[in-house]
């Protein structure tokens, strides 16, 4: 196999935090996955950790960025946020070069192209727009344009891109942190609640169909709840992930060792 120990970190926007608390937990174990499949938060915290941050790092980053600001509000855009406004903050701690061929691990990303109504990962080429294309969140952020193309949000097509590593690691961990349980009607107050129950319903239910493909999934059912852009659960959800891994550690150890032969 091309790499030792594969990591799937799906999308689930705040919740995505919990992938950094798993990381964490790999740190302390001396485990290093050299491959990375993500889409939108897990493309964000992939990019994050192939350019050679660590978990605490990340989490600083992300507790220091405004996303919600004013000035980063879109105008004449279809999205309430401008995706391109968030550019030169990932730039400050991705590779200069802007490429993915400049990271220290292999990272797949995936995004959806809204012309051709398709996915595609990317894994070469220009880093920056193409992480915050997959983490453009339909309505809420903006599309980003690539080659002439709008991409929007990878999670519409592949929440949980396990395919770009299946063939090419030795073991798969796979990170899934849209857990989705029953809820009361009166939890669906807005039209946007009705918009976010039914996209997490559907990339839900894809999601794990592929849970198989994997060694182990982590999987916090704690993480329920947690709205996908309220900033207020960012170190929850980071916990939650921490927690949940460290449930798993002797898996995970047993794993990583296996991934080693």
């Amino acid at each position: 196999m091309q790499y030792q120990l594969g990591l799937v970190l799906s999308g689930g926007g705040i919740r995505g935090m919990a992938h950094i608390g798993v990381l964490k937990v790999l740190e302390e174990n001396g485990l290093h996955p050299d491959a990375i499949a993500g889409t939108s938060a897990g493309a964000l915290v992939g990019a994050l950790y192939a350019a050679g941050l660590s978990a605490d790092e990340m989490l600083d980053f992300f507790e220091s960025t405004e996303i919600f600001k004013f000035s980063n509000y879109a105008w004449k855009k279809p999205g309430w946020l401008d995706t391109d406004k968030f550019e030169e903050v990932f730039r400050e701690k991705l590779p200069e070069e802007d490429t993915f061929e400049a990271l220290s691990k292999k990272l797949f990303v995936v995004a959806t192209d809204l012309v051709q109504a398709c996915g595609r990962t990317f894994d070469s080429g220009p880093l920056v727009k193409s992480v915050l294309a997959s983490a453009a969140f339909p309505v809420v952020f903006s599309p980003v344009e690539i080659d002439g193309t709008l991409y929007s949000d990878g999670g519409i097509v592949n929440n949980f891109p396990v395919e770009p590593l299946h063939d090419c690691c030795g073991k798969i961990l796979g990170v899934h942190v849209n857990f989705l349980s029953k809820i009361s009607p009166d939890d669906i107050d807005s039209s946007f609640k009705v918009f976010q129950r039914a996209y997490e319903i559907s990339v839900t239910h894809t999601s794990v169909e592929k849970f198989d493909r994997c060694d182990l999934v982590i999987n916090p059912s704690e993480l329920d709840g947690l709205f996908t852009f309220d900033m207020r659960n960012l170190e929850k959800a980071f916990e939650i992930g921490y927690e949940a891994a460290n449930r798993q550690v002797e898996k995970l150890r047993e794993i990583g060792a296996r991934a080693k032969d």
